[in-house]
């Protein structure tokens, strides 16, 4: 497994991820990072700002031309040039990129949901040569569909297709809570894909776990391969999320024979 670390960020202001912004700096400089950002929040408020409608379906933003303009302007103008500006001052060599750049990723319509796309696969070579070169990519959720238009994605599942496609041994996606929920609404150490979709079905898992759940079952594709989902505020929380097993929620990576609920 490549020792690559990807971590998924949400879109709140750079004052709220400062703290973050300063693990992954210490972290850089030990090992390969690829950010991954959202901005749902903050695509939200500019939304409401200029009066269009939005919806969601199964923790996903249903996307029309008129949102999809907003969510590209607050996804690769405003959320990824804060936080690669804020990355630099920290002394780290960030690039802010879009999955539209170089084809990296390589999506797929979603039918019913507009003008949002899913990964299926990633073109790595612009990440390669990004890190070879000891910089830190900060991607943004765009893509193009298999018809060439400008879609937006769901950040988890880009992160999912980055972390899949480079064959990472960790990846960590930061939320606002300290980690998955089971029946008893006690936080869940550890969970499979079976078990998720029970939640799921259950209405136990909602909202916009649902696809951070499953995206974090996707980046964790081969025996050895680990995803974590943690609360981003908590003190040290990257690094915890790389060393500490007992912080937030852990999905372990399988082999092909492994059963589906391990």
């Amino acid at each position: 497994m490549s020792d690559i670390l990807v971590v998924k960020l949400g879109g709140t202001t750079i004052a709220e991820q400062r703290q973050v912004l300063e693990e992954v700096a210490r972290v850089s400089r030990r090992r390969p990072v690829v950010l991954v950002h959202g901005g749902g929040k903050r695509i939200s408020e500019w939304l409401e700002r200029l009066g269009v409608p939005t919806r969601f379906e199964g923790g996903l933003r249903v996307t029309d031309a008129a949102s999809l303009e907003v969510a590209a302007a607050v996804l690769r103008g405003v959320v990824n040039s804060e936080l690669v500006a804020g990355l630099r001052d920290l002394g780290v060599d960030a690039v802010g990129l879009s999955g539209v750049d170089g084809g990296m990723l390589v999506a797929e319509r979603i039918e019913g949901m507009g003008l949002v796309a899913r990964v299926v696969d990633l073109r790595r070579d612009l990440l390669d040569s990004l890190l070879v070169s000891g910089q830190v990519p900060v991607v943004a959720p765009l893509a193009r569909d298999e018809g060439g238009l400008v879609c937006n994605v769901n950040a988890d599942d880009a992160t999912a297709g980055i972390a899949a496609g480079l064959g990472v041994r960790q990846t960590v996606f930061m939320t606002d809570v300290d980690g998955v929920r089971g029946a008893d609404r006690q936080r869940l150490a550890t969970i499979g894909s079976a078990e998720a979709e029970e939640l799921i079905a259950a209405g136990v898992i909602t909202g916009g776990m649902i696809p951070k759940v499953r995206a974090a079952i996707a980046a964790a594709v081969g025996t050895g391969s680990e995803s974590a989902i943690v609360d981003g505020s908590a003190p040290d929380a990257l690094v915890r999320a790389i060393e500490d097993p007992t912080f937030g929620t852990r999905i372990v990576g399988r082999s092909a024979g492994a059963s589906a609920g391990a």
